[in-house]
Order: C-alpha cells, then structure tokens, then sequence
C-alpha cells in the first residue's frame, strides 16, 4: 500500500506522479500512460481518483484521451507541464518560502552552501 500525504487530496498526488513522470521524461511524448485500472490497483484507491487525476492533467493539455485506447502524454507535454509547474511554483509556493527565509535570517551563501548530508 502506498503511503499518501494526509494534508493534500489523494488526486492531486497522483496528478503529482503522473506530472514527474513527464517532467522527468520516464513518459514521453507519445506514449502510453498507465491505465486508470492498473494505477487504482496499484495505489489501492478508487479509479474514480486516478480519473479525477488523469482529467486534471488532460485540462492542462499535457495528457490526451484516445478512445478504447486510453491515455497518452501529448504534444508539447514537457514543455507545457514544465511552464506551468514554475509558474505555480513562483505564485503558490515561492512567497511562503521567501518569507520563511527571511524569518530564518537566512543569505543566499548559507541556502547554496553544500553541507553534505
């Protein structure tokens, strides 16, 4: 069984998952996605979850339903994906980071200092 984070819906983690995979190209274009089945299988959730996930990244223009076949990472994924992945990350994520690194007193040559761990 897969462990989920609590503090975020079961659907957007594997939206997650299924995004990295583009990201990092172990999907590429083109290809075949893991079936809804298969993935619900696997996580051991609801395929009405993995399709919440799946409709989520269609809307984004990234993966493509084919009928009977099922689905697909589109044209352009990675590069769409990517542009919309820093984009949220700048609006949603970065302020809060910012600001923690400001209460932290914290400089940029301690953020970029390897400790080795």
């Amino acid at each position: 069984m897969t462990n989920f984070n609590e503090t975020q819906p079961i659907f957007v983690q594997i939206r997650q998952r299924i995004a990295d995979m583009i990201l990092s190209e172990a999907a590429k274009q083109g290809e075949a996605l893991p079936s809804v089945r298969s993935i619900a299988a696997d996580l051991q959730v609801n395929p009405l979850t993995v399709t919440r996930a799946y409709d989520a990244l269609v809307d984004l223009g990234v993966v493509e339903s084919r009928r009977g076949m099922g689905m697909f990472v589109a044209t352009g994924a990675h590069e769409k994906l990517l542009a919309h992945e820093r984009e949220r990350f700048l609006s949603d994520e970065w302020p809060r980071l910012r600001a923690q690194i400001k209460s932290l007193g914290l400089d940029l040559e301690t953020l970029l200092k390897d400790t080795g761990k």
